[in-house]
């Protein structure tokens, strides 16, 4: 619910910004209509950014990867036991 509240208050200050900015003859009304849209490709260029910079710091574990390897080869020991086929390896 807190999100909600927050979203809906940025909303209403960018939209109190725009009918200000509309209202005062700051920027010329042909240039002003255009600002959500403008609002909207920034905040698209700004979502893929932070994508990518997510995606290029991503961390590798590679102790978690090992014990992972083992936990499967276990796994496989346990299944062969009790008779169930896991392919070969």
């Amino acid at each position: 619910m807190k999100h909600i509240i927050k979203i809906s208050s940025l909303l209403v200050a960018i939209m109190a910004f725009w009918i200000g900015l509309l209202e005062t003859s700051i920027v010329p009304r042909s240039n002003a209509w255009l600002l959500p849209i403008y609002l909207i490709v920034s905040l698209g260029c700004y979502g893929l950014l932070m994508v990518g910079v997510g995606l290029m710091r991503f961390p590798t574990c590679p102790q978690e990867a090992g014990l992972l390897q083992k936990d499967i080869v276990e796994a496989k020991e346990f299944l062969k036991q009790r008779g169930v086929d896991v392919g070969s390896d």
